[in-house]
């Protein structure tokens, strides 16, 4: 038998046993059920203890992968995307930059119509009509040149940006990005396919959506007509036949609403070119499926807009925070929302970048991404 002691002996002799008469301080001894007498293997003739291992517990997997944070999240990248990015609906050459008149505070990327047609913030007609006319500011630059004046200004207003800026040339807004145009029913659209799901599983997404309503050019080969449903096609569409896509229940219906907005002419591609940075938050916020978040995105990277600033983005906090030589990795551990910075406090250094907060959010992402100590010693 097992002496009762704390610990059993690994070997216990043959020898027959005494009885010992227990003190009240003495450990009893528990009685083995079946299977536990089970488990003692026999070597020699003598009994072993067998080592008792307790059950793996099962860990729940979750199985939605979150997109990583910024820089160039997977959402931001979908809604960035010019017709020209590879997708299943984009057979257009990229585009040919020309100088046209710009304004940080308008959308300064060229606009596609449901019709198919370019718009552009600046048009003959605008430019020749006054600003209380059009409700649209007058341009102070060219697309050639705002990248150029905005980095300018950021080195300004602190010269230790000049390192990161020097080091990380923002696409984005040169004249090249600027150049691309944008479909804002398409762009919104697979912002929201992309919500908490992999980059790969987006794509893949994306392109059954596209596929379920040109099904009947399938077999057209590489020259068949893939292009985006427009608003008016979606809206047509039952939720369930949505749902083909791999889409959940949810964001069919997010989508299927989204349409039914441009459908109706309540969103429209002229309306993100007239209206104000104000205006185009309030009008997006309001669609169910488009969070402030997303909305801040659309408007820097989809609309081009220069004086955009998202308070909301733990990566532009952080980025922040390490710029104001604050130690990220010990702040990182505080936990809660507003660990690295303050909203308050975040609101009040980046005004000092206005009217280019969009630039200085991009190269607060960009942060950790060079010596720190170089930006701040510079």
């Amino acid at each position: 038998m097992v002496a009762a002691s704390g610990t059993p002996p690994a070997v216990v002799s043959r020898q027959p046993s005494k009885v010992v008469k227990r003190s009240r301080t003495m450990p009893t001894e528990t009685k083995k059920t079946k299977s536990e007498q089970g488990t003692h293997g026999a070597l020699n003739g003598l009994h072993v203890e067998a080592p008792t291992t307790p059950p793996a517990k099962r860990i729940k997997m979750n199985s939605t992968i979150v997109a990583p944070e910024t820089p160039t999240p997977t959402q931001v990248g979908l809604m960035a995307e010019p017709y020209r990015s590879g997708d299943l609906d984009d057979a257009t050459p990229p585009p040919i930059p020309g100088d046209r008149p710009a304004q940080p505070h308008v959308t300064n990327a060229p606009l596609k119509t449901p019709g198919g047609s370019r718009i552009v913030t600046y048009s003959q007609e605008v430019i020749d009509s006054s600003p209380s006319k059009t409700g649209v500011p007058r341009p102070t630059t060219t697309t050639d040149h705002l990248l150029e004046e905005a980095c300018a200004h950021l080195i300004k207003v602190d010269p230790r940006l000049k390192s990161v800026i020097e080091k990380h040339h923002c696409r984005i807004f040169s004249p090249e990005g600027l150049a691309e145009e944008i479909d804002p029913f398409r762009s919104l659209a697979s912002g929201i396919i992309a919500q908490q799901v992999s980059g790969a599983a987006a794509k893949s997404i994306k392109n059954k959506f596209i596929g379920l309503f040109n099904q009947a050019n399938a077999e057209g080969g590489e020259h068949a007509d893939r292009a985006f449903p427009t608003p008016a096609q979606v809206a047509a569409c039952d939720v369930p036949f949505l749902r083909q896509a791999g889409l959940s229940g949810r964001k069919a219906e997010y989508i299927k609403g989204l349409a039914e907005k441009f459908a109706s002419g309540e969103l429209s591609a002229q309306m993100l070119l007239e209206a104000s940075d104000e205006e185009v938050l309030e009008k997006l916020t309001a669609v169910r499926g488009l969070g402030k978040w997303s909305v801040e995105m659309f408007a820097c990277f989809g609309l081009k807009r220069m004086d955009v600033f998202s308070t909301g983005d733990l990566g532009v906090q952080r980025g922040m925070a390490a710029h104001m030589g604050k130690d990220v990795k010990k702040l990182k551990a505080k936990g809660g929302k507003w660990k690295y910075m303050s909203e308050k406090d975040m609101l009040e250094h980046s005004a000092k970048f206005s009217p280019y907060q969009s630039l200085f959010m991009w190269y607060m992402w960009r942060i950790e991404d060079v010596d720190v100590d170089a930006v701040q010693n510079n």
